[in-house]
């Protein structure tokens, strides 16, 4: 988060535009998640606009992904299976019910955005109405993080510690306990 942080801060009057496309990158490549850079803008530009900041960047990489999937698709056809049973869903529906879906997924803090956008561009939903879904839907979830994100960062040294603990006694927990299913 430090180096996102130097990089927005040196970027002066670009900062807005580095931070939107460190939201696309991470949405296309899904390398990182994006509470990193949610982070990063709440600590360079303030909550309410940092949080603003993250939804535009995140709503535009949804999109910009979900157009690069789409012309990608028969590739991504051919190498990839998806398992997830709300995800499978999501490929046989159109209009309404697709935009209903896809606004009820970005609410599910666990499903990550890559897998969303993926099954997205797989159905036959249109552009506009995924881009609608997704942001909409990311906006509660945004909200969320981005509190829970400013917590942490003006939590004292000793929370922060617990935190991690916690989040790895969790993380533990979940890697056997999906092991033995």
């Amino acid at each position: 988060m430090d180096f996102i942080v130097g990089l927005l801060t040196e970027s002066g009057p670009l900062a807005y535009l580095v931070s939107i496309c460190a939201n696309i990158i991470v949405s296309v490549f899904a390398i990182i998640p994006s509470f990193f850079i949610t982070a990063a803008n709440i600590t360079v530009f303030g909550f309410t606009e940092g949080m603003l900041l993250s939804l535009i960047g995140e709503s535009i990489g949804a999109l910009i992904s979900f157009i690069l999937y789409r012309k990608g698709i028969n590739l991504l056809k051919t190498k990839y299976s998806i398992k997830n049973r709300l995800l499978l869903r999501l490929e046989s529906k159109r209009g309404f019910d697709a935009f209903v879906l896809i606004f009820l997924l970005r609410l599910v803090p666990f499903v990550p955005s890559g897998l969303v956008n993926v099954a997205a561009s797989l159905s036959s939903i249109k552009t506009w109405l995924f881009f609608w879904a997704s942001s909409l839907g990311k906006i509660p979830a945004l909200l969320l993080e981005a509190y829970s994100v400013n917590h942490v960062l003006q939590s004292s040294v000793e929370e922060k510690a617990i935190l991690l603990l916690l989040t790895l006694l969790v993380g533990t927990f979940y890697y056997f306990f999906r092991k033995r299913t």
